[in-house]
């Protein structure tokens, strides 16, 4: 499943395209719930950025080509940072994630059709489309 994040009143995306497997339950029965999505998102990313931040305490040995890379990004990082790591809470940010998408903070849009719901049931494939749509909020609206 491709997902893709958008953010109203801007052509820039939120971040690059990414992928994900879909849920082992969908090979079963075939149907999801959003809840269930957003958690297996929410989890999968809470998960790489807690190994970003490891790998991110080694020194690296970098090849020419990510050299390169950091060169044109303008930064080019061998790793060993100082930072202390971050503690993050997978059932925080998912209840959070829940939260925001009953707030209206975003929407999210399944092969084109928007998602009202939580827990209605919707079909996915491995080619689908999961599109997180951030609101912009106005001020004094």
């Amino acid at each position: 499943m491709i997902i893709v994040g958008k953010s109203l009143g801007s052509r820039k995306k939120l971040f690059e395209d990414w992928s994900i497997p879909l849920p082992p339950e969908l090979s079963e029965a075939g149907g999801v719930t959003l809840r269930r999505l957003i958690d297996a998102i929410v989890r999968g990313e809470t998960a790489a950025f807690r190994l970003r931040q490891q790998d991110r305490r080694f020194v690296r040995a970098l090849t020419s080509h990510q050299i390169a890379e950091g060169a044109e990004a303008g930064r080019i990082s061998m790793g060993k940072s100082d930072v202390p790591i971050q503690a993050v809470d997978a059932d925080a940010a998912v209840a959070a994630a829940w939260t925001a998408f009953e707030d209206g903070l975003y929407l999210v849009s399944i092969d084109g059709e928007e998602q009202k719901s939580l827990d209605q049931q919707i079909y996915v494939h491995e080619d689908s489309r999961l599109v997180f749509i951030r609101l912009t909020l106005l001020s004094g609206g």
